[in-house]
C-alpha cells in the first residue's frame, strides 16, 4: 500500500494538506480550559433562617435536609455549614461522570420529602438548590471614587443593573454580590412607647399585614348576556405600600373618638438594608463585592470572556465616579499558562530543529523531518475533537512532548535514505524505493508501540482517568499521524528535496568544517561503543548487575521523593484569611482587615487588595469575627517573586497585627476543588452526641501536635466552641401565671432582636422586603432584653424579667458537617520543600496517635481524591509494561524476546526519579504521565536495537554478533532522536512564571528518564539481548512456527515491492 505513494507525489502532499486543514478548524471550534474537567459535580441547597443560632439552624433546618439527601445514588461525600448569621448550606459532591441534571432532579426529589418539616420562615424565605461549581469564577468589585456613594448605594446598584444581567449569559450558574444591602423598609420599633401604648410586635405585623396588600377589585360594566353595557372599567388599586411616609401612616389602632395610632407614632421607618452583616472594599473605596460561579461543563474562557464584554457595555450606564475592576479571574492563569506553553513549543520545535540538523548535516534532511512535525501536531486537534477533548494545559503538554517523538519516524526514514545513498550510490529517488520496503515494518513497529503504551491508561476512569485520557489521546493520534505520514509524505519529500552528496566534495565553509567535525567525533564515539560491547555484551554479571543498580536505586530514591496529585502553581492571587477572637464586633473585624489590607498593599508584587469584613471564603461562611482579603498579583512577568515567597513575607509582615489569627492560602491547584489550595481536612466526631465542647478539645489538641510536625504549615479552622452566647431560660409557671406563652414570648423576642419579614414590595422594578425589629439602641447589651415587654394573654405589658433570665454560656457561632457528624474544618498547606502527600500522610499520622475513640478524619476537595489514589502510580506502570510486553510478544511471536525490551527500562525509571528529586519537585501526576511516555520512548529505542539483531540471527549471526551489530547500526538514530526529544524538553525544564511548576515537573520526568535510559539503555539492551536472546534460540510453541516480526510479514504482504530498475526509472 504505502509503496503507491511514492509514484503519487500529488496525493501524498494533498492529504497531509487535508490533515492540517482539518486540525486548523478543530483549533477554532475546541474548547479551552486551565485543566480537563476534572472536579466532581456539586449541586448545593441554600436556606435562610433570620435571627436563628447556627445549632437551632442545624437541628431545625441541616439535619431534615441531610437525612433526605443522604444516599443520593452517585454521591461522593456531603457537607454543611450552618452560621448564627442565619444561613445554611448542604453540598453535596457526586462522583465523576455522574449527569449534573440527574444529580440535580435526585436532591430537589428528596428535598421536596421534607419541605414541610422546615419552619415556616425558611420555607418563606426558600430552599434554593443549584448545580454550581464550587470554585470563583470571577470576583468583581463594583466601586465609586465619589464620596456619596455608600456600600448600600454600591449593592443595589448592582443588583438592580448588573446582576440580572449576568445571570443571563450562557454558563453562569451563580451571580451573587456578598452581603445582604439590598434595599428593604427598615421598621425600626421603639420599645419604650409600644409599653407606653400597650402595643405589642404582633398588633404591629398585623396592621401591615392588612394595610399595606395586594388588591383585585376585578372589572365593572361587564354583562350577563341579558344585558349590554356601553363601557367596561378596570378596578385598580395602589396594592402594596413603596414609601417609608406610606408606612409610617399605618394604623395600628383606632377607636370612635377619632383617635388613632400610627406606627409612625411608635417607630421609626426608613428605607434601609435588609441587613449590616459585611463590609466591603477595595484599595480603600466602598465596594460591592460581585462573585460569579460557573455552571457545570461550561467553558470557563468562554464564560468570562462574555462576562467582560457584558461588563464593558454595563459600564457605559455608570454615573460618573464608578468603575468597576475584576479582582480574580481565572483565565488570567490559563491564558498566561498557555502563551507560555506556546511559548515553549516554539522554542521546542527550533531546538528540535537543530538537533536533527547537526545530526543529519544539511537543510535538506533537516527541512524534511520538521515539515513533519506540524503535521503531526495540528492533525492532532482534529482527533481531539473527535474524542471530545479540550485545549487545556495537559493536552499542550502532550503537544510540547511529541514534538521530539513524532520527528522520530520522518527521521529513521531520513536517515536510512541517507545510508542506502551511501552504501549502495543510488539517486534519491532509488534509496527511497529500497527503504520503503525495509523500513516499513520498523516504522509501523516503532508507531505500535508508542501507541500501546497509551491505550491502557486511557481507559482510566475517575480524575487521574482524564487527565491520562487527554494526554494519551493527543500524544497516540500525533504518534499515528507521524506514522502515517513517515511512510506518504516523508519518501515523497525525500525524492524531491534530497541530494546524493556522499563521497563528493562540498565547499570547506566553517559549518561543513563544523560538521565533518562532528561526523568525525561520532564515528569515533561508535567505535569505542563498539569496544566496549565487545567487551561486556556477553557478560551477564556486568548486565545483570547494572540492572540491580538501577533497580536498587529506584527503590532508595522513591523511597525519599516526596509524592503529590497536582502541584499547586502560581496563579496570581492569594486569599488572606482573617479571624478575629469569638465575640467581636465586625467593625472590629472590618479594622483588621483594612489595617491588613494596607499591609499587603507595600509588598512588592501586589496590584490590588480586596476586603470584606463578616465573611470567608473557605467554607462561604459569614460571621462577625470573620474577614477576607483577596490579593491580586502583578502579571507575572511584571514581578520578580513567586507567590510563595510573597506568601512567606506577607506571613512575617502580617505578625504585626495583635488580636487576630491571619493565614495565607493560594486558590485551588484545579478550579472546582474546593475554594483554595492546600488540603482540605476534616475531623469528625462519630460519637453522635452532639458535644460540640468535646470537639472543640479534640480540634485543640489535634491542631497542637499537628503544628509541631514541620511538613505542615497555614494552620487553619472557623470552628469554635466558645463563641459567647447567652441561654435564655423561661420559669413556665410564672410565665403561665402571668398570661404569656413560652411561644409568646420567643416569637416577641424573635421581632424584637431577631427580626422578621411578612411581606415586601416592589420598588426600582423588584422585589424587596419589609423588615420589623427593635432599634438597635434597644439590643445593644444582654440586659437590654430583660427591658423588653410582652403582652399578655390579658391585654397587660409583662416584663421578660418576670419570667426569664438569661445565662452566660459559650457556643459555636459556626457549625460544620461531613456526611451528617459534626466536623472541625481544618485546612492547611505543606510547609516549604515538602509535598501534598508528605503533608497529607503526617496528618494520618498524628491523627492515629492522637485521636481518642469515637473521633476519626476524612478528606475534603482535591485531598479526597489524593488520599484515595494509594498506590495507582505503580498499578498505572504495571499495566502499561504488561500491555506493552504483549505488543511485543505479538510482533516477536516470542514471549522471551520482548523482555530485553521490557527489563531495560529501570535507567530511565531511575534517570526521571533522580532529576526530579534533584529539583526539588514531586512524583505527581506530572511526572507519572512523564514515565508513562517514557515506557514508549525507551522501549521504541530498544526495539530499534532488537529488531535489526533478529533480522542478522536469522541470516545466520550469533547472539551476541547480531546483538553488537544492532547496536552499532542503531546507536545513531537512536541518539539524534533521542537527543532531539531531549532538546525539545529543555524549555519546560527550564520555564518560570505561570504553570512552570507543571512544566518543570514534566519536562524533568522526561529529560532525565530519556538521558539516562538513552546512555545506560544502548549499553544494557545488547547485553539484555544476548540473554534472552540465547533462551529462545530453538523455542517455537508449535512446528513451522513464524520467526518474522509481525509488521515485517504485514508491510510485504499487503505490498509489492518492485525490483529496482535502472536510471529510467528516476528520470
Amino acid at each position: 500500500m504505502f509503496n503507491k505513494f511514492i509514484h503519487r507525489p500529488v496525493l501524498a502532499i494533498v492529504i497531509s494538506i487535508v490533515i492540517m486543514f482539518m486540525g486548523v478548524l478543530a483549533i477554532e471550534t475546541l474548547p479551552t480550559s486551565q485543566f480537563p474537567s476534572i472536579a466532581p459535580p456539586m449541586v448545593m441547597v441554600s436556606a435562610s433562617y433570620p435571627g436563628a443560632s447556627a445549632k437551632t439552624l442545624t437541628e431545625s433546618v441541616i439535619i431534615p435536609l441531610e437525612q433526605a439527601i443522604n444516599g443520593a445514588w452517585g454521591m461522593r461525600y456531603m457537607t454543611s455549614d450552618a452560621t448564627s448569621a442565619g444561613e445554611a448550606n448542604v453540598q453535596i459532591l457526586f462522583n465523576l461522570g455522574t449527569d449534573i441534571n440527574q444529580a440535580l432532579v435526585q436532591v430537589s426529589n428528596r428535598v421536596e420529602q421534607v419541605r414541610n418539616r422546615l419552619p415556616p420562615l425558611v420555607q418563606r424565605e426558600g430552599v434554593i438548590i443549584t448545580p454550581i461549581m464550587p470554585s470563583m469564577l470571577m470576583y468583581v468589585n463594583l466601586f465609586s471614587k465619589d464620596k456619596n456613594a455608600d456600600m448600600k448605594f454600591l449593592f443595589n446598584f448592582a443588583g438592580v443593573n448588573m446582576i440580572p444581567e449576568l445571570q443571563r449569559i450562557n454558563g453562569i450558574g451563580q451571580a451573587r454580590i456578598l452581603g445582604s444591602r439590598q434595599y428593604a423598609m427598615r421598621v425600626w420599633l421603639n420599645p419604650d412607647r409600644m409599653r407606653a401604648y400597650q402595643v405589642s410586635p404582633d398588633e404591629v405585623m398585623e396592621a401591615l399585614n392588612d394595610q399595606s396588600i395586594i388588591g383585585k377589585p376585578g372589572r365593572i360594566g361587564r354583562g350577563d348576556s341579558k344585558r349590554a353595557e356601553a363601557l367596561e372599567y378596570v378596578l385598580a388599586y395602589s396594592d402594596r405600600f413603596s414609601d417609608p411616609k406610606q408606612y409610617e401612616n399605618v394604623i395600628i389602632r383606632a377607636n370612635p373618638k377619632g383617635e388613632l395610632l400610627r406606627l409612625k407614632d411608635i417607630a421609626t421607618v426608613v428605607l434601609g438594608s435588609e441587613y449590616y452583616d459585611i463590609y466591603s472594599n477595595i484599595n480603600g473605596y466602598p465596594s460591592a463585592a460581585i462573585v460569579l460561579k460557573q455552571t457545570y461543563g461550561s467553558n470557563a474562557s468562554e464564560v468570562i470572556k462574555e462576562v467582560k464584554a457584558k461588563l464593558e457595555e454595563l459600564k457605559k450606564t455608570f454615573p460618573p465616579g464608578m468603575e468597576y475592576e475584576i479582582s480574580y479571574d481565572v483565565s488570567n492563569f490559563l491564558d498566561a499558562s498557555t502563551e507560555n506553553v506556546i511559548h515553549t513549543l516554539r522554542d521546542a520545535f527550533i531546538l528540535v530543529a537543530l538537533v536533527v540538523f547537526l545530526f543529519l548535516g544539511d537543510w535538506r534532511s533537516t527541512l524534511i523531518p520538521t515539515l513533519a512535525v506540524p503535521v503531526s501536531l495540528i492533525g492532532a486537534f482534529m482527533f481531539m475533537q473527535i474524542f471530545g477533548l479540550t485545549i487545556n494545559m495537559i493536552t499542550l503538554f502532550a503537544l510540547v512532548l511529541a514534538i521530539g517523538i513524532v520527528v522520530d519516524d520522518a527521521i529513521v526514514v531520513v536517515e536510512a535514505v541517507h545510508a542506502k545513498m551511501e552504501a549502495e550510490d543510488l539517486s534519491p529517488y532509488q534509496a527511497v524505493k529500497k527503504v520503503i520496503g525495509e523500513i516499513s515494518g520498523a516504522v509501523i513497529a516503532i508507531t505500535l508501540l508508542m501507541t500501546a503504551v497509551f491505550v491502557p491508561v486511557s481507559f482510566m476512569s475517575g480524575p487521574v482517568g482524564v487527565f491520562y485520557r487527554q494526554f494519551a489521546i493527543t500524544m497516540a493520534t500525533s504518534i499515528v499521524i507521524s506514522g502515517f505520514v513517515a511512510l506518504t509524505l516523508t519518501p515523497v519529500l525525500c525524492a524531491m528535496i534530497l541530494k546524493n552528496n556522499h563521497g563528493r566534495h562540498r565547499k570547506r565553509t566553517w559549518l561543513n568544517r563544523f560538521l565533518d567535525g562532528f561526523n568525525w567525533g561520532f564515528e569515533k564515539l561508535t567505535g569505542k561503543y563498539v569496544w566496549l560491547l565487545q567487551r561486556i555484551a556477553h557478560r551477564r554479571l556486568v548486565t545483570i548487575g547494572l540492572w540491580c543498580l538501577f533497580a536498587f536505586g529506584i527503590v532508595f530514591i522513591t523511597n525519599n521523593l516526596p509524592s503529590g496529585f497536582i502541584p499547586s502553581e502560581d496563579q496570581g492571587m492569594i486569599y488572606a484569611i482573617i479571624q478575629t477572637p469569638p465575640g467581636s464586633t465586625l467593625e472590629r473585624t472590618n479594622d483588621i482587615s483594612r489595617k491588613l489590607q494596607d499591609i499587603v498593599l507595600t509588598v512588592e508584587g501586589v496590584q490590588s487588595v480586596s476586603s470584606i469584613a463578616g465573611y470567608e471564603v473557605l467554607t462561604e461562611g459569614r460571621g462577625s469575627n470573620a474577614g477576607t482579603c483577596l490579593i491580586n498579583l502583578k502579571n507575572w512577568s511584571d514581578r520578580d517573586h513567586s507567590v510563595s515567597e510573597i506568601i512567606y513575607e506577607l506571613e512575617e509582615k502580617a505578625k504585626a497585627l495583635p488580636g487576630a489569627t491571619i493565614e495565607f492560602f493560594d486558590p485551588p491547584a484545579v478550579p472546582g476543588y474546593g475554594a483554595a489550595g492546600g488540603f482540605a481536612l476534616q475531623l469528625l466526631d462519630k460519637t453522635n452526641s452532639g458535644d460540640y465542647d468535646e470537639l472543640e478539645k479534640v480540634k485543640n489538641d489535634f491542631m497542637e501536635e499537628l503544628g509541631k510536625r514541620k511538613e505542615i504549615t497555614g494552620l487553619f479552622t472557623f470552628f469554635s466552641a466558645n463563641y459567647p452566647q447567652y441561654e435564655i431560660e423561661i420559669d413556665n409557671q410564672l410565665a403561665m401565671q402571668k398570661g404569656v406563652s413560652i411561644g409568646n414570648a420567643m416569637n416577641t423576642l424573635s421581632i424584637f432582636v431577631g427580626s422578621t419579614y411578612e411581606l415586601g414590595f416592589i420598588k426600582f422594578q423588584r422585589f424587596f422586603k419589609v423588615f420589623v425589629q427593635a432599634a438597635p439602641e434597644y439590643r445593644k447589651l444582654p440586659s437590654d432584653i430583660m427591658n423588653l415587654y410582652v403582652k399578655s394573654d390579658h391585654g397587660e405589658m409583662v416584663p421578660f424579667s418576670a419570667f426569664m433570665r438569661i445565662k452566660k454560656k459559650q457556643g459555636p457561632n459556626e457549625i460544620n458537617r461531613y456526611n451528617m457528624y459534626n466536623t472541625a474544618a481544618i485546612r492547611g498547606a505543606p510547609a516549604k520543600g515538602y509535598s501534598s502527600g508528605e503533608a497529607i500522610k503526617v496528618v494520618q499520622e498524628v491523627a492515629k496517635k492522637t485521636l481518642p475513640r469515637g473521633f476519626d478524619i476524612d478528606w475534603a476537595a482535591l485531598s479526597f481524591d489524593e488520599v484515595r489514589r494509594g498506590n495507582e502510580a505503580i498499578y498505572i506502570f504495571l499495566i502499561v509494561l504488561g500491555f506493552v510486553y504483549f505488543v511485543l510478544a505479538g510482533q516477536y511471536e516470542s514471549f522471551i524476546i520482548p523482555l530485553a525490551v521490557i527489563l531495560s527500562l529501570p535507567a530511565g525509571v531511575f534517570g526521571s526519579f533522580l532529576l526530579i528529586k534533584s529539583m526539588g519537585l514531586a512524583n505527581d501526576i506530572y511526572a507519572q504521565v512523564g514515565l508513562v511516555m517514557l515506557v514508549g520512548l525507551l522501549g521504541k529505542n530498544a526495539v530499534l536495537i532488537v529488531e535489526f539483531a533478529m533480522q542478522r540471527q536469522r541470516q545466520g549471526a550469533t547472539v551476541l554478533v547480531a546483538a553488537i551489530e544492532g547496536a552499532k547500526v542503531r546507536f545513531r538514530p537512536i541518539l539524534m532522536t533521542s537527543f532531539a526529544f531531549v532538546a525539545g524538553l529543555i524549555p519546560l525544564v527550564v520555564a518560570h512564571g505561570a504553570g512552570a511548576i507543571g512544566n518543570r515537573t514534566i519536562g524533568s520526568s522526561a529529560l532525565g528518564g530519556m538521558l539516562f535510559g538513552t546512555v545506560f539503555g544502548v549499553i544494557i539492551v545488547p547485553g539484555l539481548y544476548v540473554i534472552f536472546g540465547k533462551l529462545a534460540e530453538g523455542k517455537q510453541l508449535i512446528r513451522d512456527e513464524e520467526s518474522d516480526s509481525f509488521t515485517e510479514d504485514l508491510v510485504h504482504s499487503i505490498d509489492k515491492f518492485p525490483p529496482n530498475h535502472d536510471a529510467k526509472e528516476d528520470e
